[in-house]
């Protein structure tokens, strides 16, 4: 059986990784990609989406603009990491598919509404602006989504952006606070098992060995934005954070976790956007998530480079 998926992201090169393994992916029917503001603004995340459906032949996948802002914050951005473009490094043609005319938000309220209830998974990869807002607007859709399965937050590797918050979540913390407060079934992808998903010189080679458009990309964009990480861990590679989304789709056997109580910081400055997840279940808070801790880097790898090799 197919899973009926909604992409909500900001591209980013891993990003358009996650893309790309989801359209590679015949279990995964994507009926849609929402962009949303967060590695670069709105303008760029929509059209950096349409470029990613371009490279892996899927012109036929429409592509909504969400939201352009977080719902309380000003909007921060990463261009530090992936670019002015978001998809910095090997040139990129402009996309010729146009951008479809509804906006994000409502897209995901009318899909929700049309399919049938529990058969539409939600997949954010960015912030969660656009999720909170359509749950704003359209509190009834809350019982119809079969999981929200996200990339966002870290308790072990602790923050990314701060030295307490992950990126995504930080980005807009309210939004974050009103998903995890839905009841709506969650599955989170964090820190803690991106950064152990890292790049090496043999996996960005198998990558470039696949000989084709989409392996050729994939490697050059691993290029890229692994000097960040690099720099700034020390480490070998850098974590393809947000492919690790799709992957517990396809095969949740390379992931472990448990399920636990996640908490979302919103007032304190110092620690704004900070993930407080209970690991170790020491408060008497009811679980909210399934927090992945684990994953088969190995595992990850081969099934990123099979399935790209489909493109």
């Amino acid at each position: 059986m197919t899973q009926k998926i909604i992409i909500d992201t900001d591209p980013g090169q891993d990003d358009a990784v996650a893309i790309l393994l989801a359209l590679a992916s015949p279990e995964l029917h994507v009926l849609g990609i929402t962009a949303v503001a967060g590695n670069v603004p709105l303008a760029l995340t929509a059209k950096n989406a349409r470029i990613v459906c371009e490279l892996a032949g899927r012109r036929d996948i429409p592509v909504h603009a969400g939201c352009d802002r977080p719902l309380a914050r000003d909007l921060v951005t990463a261009e530090h990491v992936h670019g002015k473009t978001g998809l910095d490094g090997p040139h990129l043609p402009e996309p010729e598919m146009p951008l479809t005319s509804e906006d994000g938000v409502g897209f995901i309220i009318e899909t929700l509404r049309a399919e049938p209830a529990g058969s539409v998974t939600l997949c954010p990869l960015g912030p969660l602006t656009n999720i909170a807002t359509a749950l704003a607007r359209a509190p009834d859709i809350a019982d119809r989504i079969a999981r929200i399965v996200l990339m966002g937050g870290a308790y072990f590797e602790v923050g990314n952006i701060t030295p307490a918050a992950e990126f995504n979540i930080y980005v807009d913390p309210e939004a974050a606070r009103d998903v995890f407060a839905s009841g709506i079934p969650i599955t989170v992808l964090p820190l803690d098992v991106t950064h152990k998903a890292l790049t090496t010189a043999a996996r960005v080679q198998a990558f470039r060995d696949l000989g084709t458009r989409v392996g050729d990309m994939v490697a050059a964009w691993t290029d890229f934005f692994e000097r960040f990480d690099k720099e700034k861990y020390g480490s070998e590679g850098a974590p393809l954070h947000d492919p690790c989304v799709i992957a517990w789709l396809l095969r949740p056997d390379l992931f472990s976790g448990r399920e636990i109580n996640v908490e979302i910081e919103v007032d304190s400055p110092l620690t704004r956007g900070m993930t407080v997840a209970d690991w170790w279940r020491v408060t008497d808070r009811a679980p909210n998530a399934t927090f992945i801790g684990g994953i088969d880097a190995d595992g990850f790898y081969d099934l990123l480079t099979t399935r790209l090799a489909r493109l």
